[in-house]
């Protein structure tokens, strides 16, 4: 567990950072772009959470837990893409995303959309407070997994495919989340094709 006792290091002011491994690469090098995009995903998570917290009602109370929850897999996530693996590493050596934690989402995802009904088109970011965080979350979780895709194709034998699994797993539980926020469906905005063309 990391102790964090000084905030500054002055070690990152030539543009560089240490991986978990100890190896130095630039902050715009792809493994800090992945990871840094799930962090930020995280703090959008965060802002979710505090709305959830605020929002009345029995169904959103449910959906603070299950965000705070995610968020300690996204630490591990960013741990486990902050950590190349290395050749011939020992299985449970280093904190890597599992498949559990990724059956643990569709379980959730299953729960939750199925008291739902059918969407009809696609729709549009918002509803009530709590719906439109959770939107915003899901379109960086979408950008974490496309960063971690690239850097997947770039660096194949380094990168933990169940990492990628969790996040794109994880935007669709998002979605639903915001479906249920915005009073089981009935206060989701659906997109109207071509409506503003007249």
């Amino acid at each position: 567990m990391p102790r964090l006792t000084k905030i500054y290091t002055r070690t990152g002011d030539d543009g560089t950072t240490g991986l978990a491994t100890g190896q130095r690469v630039f902050k715009d090098d792809l493994s800090v772009e992945a990871y840094g995009s799930v962090d930020e995903a995280n703090t959008a998570i965060g802002l979710a959470v505090v709305a959830a917290e605020h929002s009345a009602g029995n169904v959103t109370s449910l959906i603070a837990p299950i965000l705070r929850a995610i968020q300690h897999d996204l630490f591990d996530l960013g741990a486990d893409l902050a950590t190349p693996i290395m050749l011939a590493e020992p299985v449970g050596t280093r904190l890597r995303i599992v498949a559990q934690q990724i059956q643990r989402l569709e379980l959730l995802i299953d729960e939750h959309n199925e008291p739902l009904r059918p969407l009809e088109n696609f729709v549009l970011p918002g509803g009530s407070q709590l719906a439109a965080h959770l939107h915003h979350a899901r379109a960086v979780v979408r950008r974490a997994e496309r960063l971690s895709i690239t850097l997947l194709r770039a660096r194949p034998a380094e990168i933990n495919p169940e990492a990628i699994r969790y996040l794109n797993r994880l935007s669709d539980l998002l979605f639903v989340l915001s479906r249920v926020a915005n009073d089981s469906g009935s206060l989701d905005v659906l997109w109207i094709p071509g409506v503003n063309r007249k």
